[in-house]
């Protein structure tokens, strides 16, 4: 009898091995483009979704060098300290690297760069756990999706889903009805899965995709520069958080 596939066996120290090449090259990779652009800027994001993400890496190809996750690596390859620095001044900025952020390399001017963040917004689904930045309340009659202008009625078939996800609903006509308003989520309070699907069928969008800009450090001048103001997030923008869509394999592109 062939032996399965799934019984094959991977050597640890193979796969030991390949994780500290990747590392290695990671941090020279971080290295060479300290060396090659002006600024490096830490950001977090807000509402994280990849593909918002790669829209951002798209943009910004010819002009800059973006690296998102695995923070260790990132603050080692920069030097947490005056000693291990790898280039002067760096380890301020190295030192703020906690959590999920990323590093921007770039020659722009600081200027341009908060100008173009503070545009960037994709609006989102918010998922499980996202806190509900308002108030949502189905009003009586046909269940509508807002993913058409006008709005359009559910088909009868989807009522079953409706009911499972929580409405009251009934047919009329053929149409999914509510008989009394329904609150679908209240703002300030965690989504659950089931309103997180039923906001997505509906087609309510509550969470905002944003790069919110940390602080900056100038090769030129050694120093790291606090962003406020418009450049950086606020706290219900941080509060969106990351819900899973993370992409650290993919360091950068």
């Amino acid at each position: 009898m062939p032996r399965s596939k799934r019984s094959k066996l991977v050597s640890l120290t193979q796969v030991t091995k390949k994780n500290k090449e990747q590392k290695s090259a990671l941090i020279r990779e971080l290295q060479q483009n300290a060396e090659k652009w002006r600024y490096c800027w830490l950001f977090e994001v807000g509402s994280m979704r990849n593909a918002h993400l790669k829209i951002v890496r798209k943009l910004w190809k010819d002009s800059a060098r973006i690296f998102f996750g695995r923070g260790a690596v990132m603050a080692k390859a920069l030097g947490l300290t005056p000693e291990e620095e790898h280039r002067t001044g760096i380890y301020k900025l190295a030192k703020q690297i906690k959590g999920q952020v990323g590093l921007l390399f770039t020659d722009s001017l600081p200027e341009e760069v908060i100008d173009w963040f503070v545009d960037f917004k994709q609006p989102d689904y918010a998922r499980a756990g996202n806190v509900a930045s308002r108030t949502v309340i189905l009003p009586a009659g046909p269940v509508l999706r807002h993913h058409s202008d006008p709005p359009e009625p559910f088909p009868h078939n989807e009522e079953p889903q409706l009911r499972k996800l929580g409405l009251t609903t009934s047919m009329n006509k053929g149409v999914p009805t509510l008989t009394n308003p329904h609150e679908l989520c209240k703002k300030g309070k965690p989504l659950t899965g089931e309103q997180a699907q039923l906001l997505k069928l509906i087609g309510h969008r509550l969470v905002v995709f944003r790069v919110g800009l940390i602080a900056r450090w100038d090769s030129q001048t050694g120093e790291v520069v606090q962003v406020d103001g418009p450049g950086a997030l606020t706290p219900e923008e941080r509060i969106g958080g990351f819900a899973g869509d993370e992409d650290e394999d993919a360091m950068s592109e």
